[in-house]
C-alpha cells in the first residue's frame, strides 16, 4: 500500500474514533441527566402532572356534577373531556419541555457559569445543546403519556379515545417534544435568568390559552381573524396533531399541514436557540 493509501486509512480511522468519542460523550451527558431525573422522579411527576390533573378534576369531574355544560360539545355527542384531552397533552409537553431546558440553562448561564463544565467534555457545542433538547423531549413524551391514565380515571363522563394511526401519534409526540425543547433553548439562551418568570407570564401562558388547547381550531371559524392569527402559534399544531391522533372524531387540521408546521417551527426555533446558545457560551 502506498503512502497516500495509508494516509487515507489513517484519516478514516481517526474520523471513526472521533465520532465514537462524540457519541460516547453525548450518551454520557444524557445518562447523567437521566440519573439526576430518576433521583428526583417524584418531583418530576408532581411538576408535570399537577396542572393536567387539576384541569381534569375541575372541568371534567366537578363541573359535570354541578350541572355545568360545555357549549362546544352540546348537541355534538362529544363531551368536554374528550375535547380537552389532546390539549392537556400538548400543555404537558410544552411546560415540561420548556422547564427542562430553559430553567437549567438560566442557572448554568448565571454567575457561577456552570455551563463551562458541560462544554469541556469532548463534544461540539451544538451537540451539547442538542443533548439538552433531546433529554427534554424524553421528559415531554413521558409527561404527555401521564395525562392519558388521568383522563381515564378522573372525568365523570368517560373520555372517548381512539388512536387510528399509531405512526402519526408517535411522530406528532416526537416532533412536538423536540419543538418545545427548541423553544426552551431559545428562552434559556436569550432571556436574562432574572426574567425567566416574566417570560412564563407574558409568553408561555398567552400562547397556551391561544393554542387551541381547550377548543379545536375549527371551532374558531366564527372568529375568522383569530383563527388566522393563531396559526403563528406553534402550540396550535401540537394540540391539533394530538387531536388528529388521539380523538380523530373531533374536527381538526389536515395531518399534512400539522406535520409541515411542526417541522418548520422545530427547525426555526432550533436554529434560533442554537445561535443564542453558542453566543452565550462563547461570550
Amino acid at each position: 500500500m502506498n503512502s497516500a493509501g495509508k494516509a487515507g486509512t489513517g484519516n478514516r480511522r481517526s474520523e471513526i474514533g472521533g465520532s465514537g468519542i462524540v457519541l460516547k460523550s453525548f450518551l454520557g451527558l444524557f445518562l447523567r441527566d437521566l440519573r439526576v431525573l430518576f433521583r428526583e422522579f417524584h418531583v418530576f411527576l408532581a411538576r408535570v402532572g399537577m396542572q393536567p390533573l387539576l384541569f381534569l378534576f375541575v372541568f371534567t369531574f366537578i363541573l359535570p356534577r354541578m350541572g355545568g355544560a360545555n357549549p362546544m360539545a352540546a348537541g355534538a355527542g362529544i363531551n368536554f373531556g374528550t375535547i380537552l384531552l389532546p390539549g392537556l397533552m400538548a400543555v404537558a409537553i410544552m411546560f415540561s419541555g420548556i422547564a427542562a431546558v430553559a430553567l437549567p440553562l438560566s442557572q448554568e448561564f448565571g454567575i457561577t457559569r456552570e455551563i463551562d463544565d458541560r462544554v469541556m467534555c469532548p463534544l461540539p457545542l451544538w451537540a451539547v445543546a442538542l443533548e439538552k433538547v433531546c433529554f427534554s423531549a424524553m421528559q415531554s413524551i413521558i409527561a404527555a403519556l401521564l395525562v392519558i391514565p388521568m383522563a381515564y380515571y378522573v372525568p365523570a363522563i368517560p373520555v372517548r379515545v381512539h388512536v387510528a394511526n399509531w405512526f402519526l401519534l408517535v411522530l406528532v409526540l416526537i416532533l412536538s417534544s423536540l419543538l418545545t425543547g427548541a423553544l426552551g433553548l431559545v428562552i434559556g439562551s436569550t432571556v436574562n435568568p432574572r426574567q425567566i418568570g416574566l417570560v412564563f407570564s407574558i409568553l408561555v401562558v398567552p400562547i397556551t390559552f391561544l393554542g387551541c388547547v381547550y377548543y379545536p381550531w375549527a371551532y374558531l371559524g366564527k372568529i375568522r381573524w383569530l383563527q388566522i392569527a393563531v396559526l403563528f402559534n406553534p402550540i396550535v399544531y401540537m394540540s391539533e396533531g394530538l387531536r388528529a391522533s388521539v380523538t380523530p372524531a373531533i374536527a381538526h387540521m389536515p395531518w399534512w399541514a400539522i406535520l409541515l408546521a411542526l417541522v418548520f417551527f422545530t427547525a426555526a426555533l432550533g436554529r434560533w436557540g442554537l445561535r443564542g446558545f453558542l453566543g452565550r457560551v462563547l461570550s
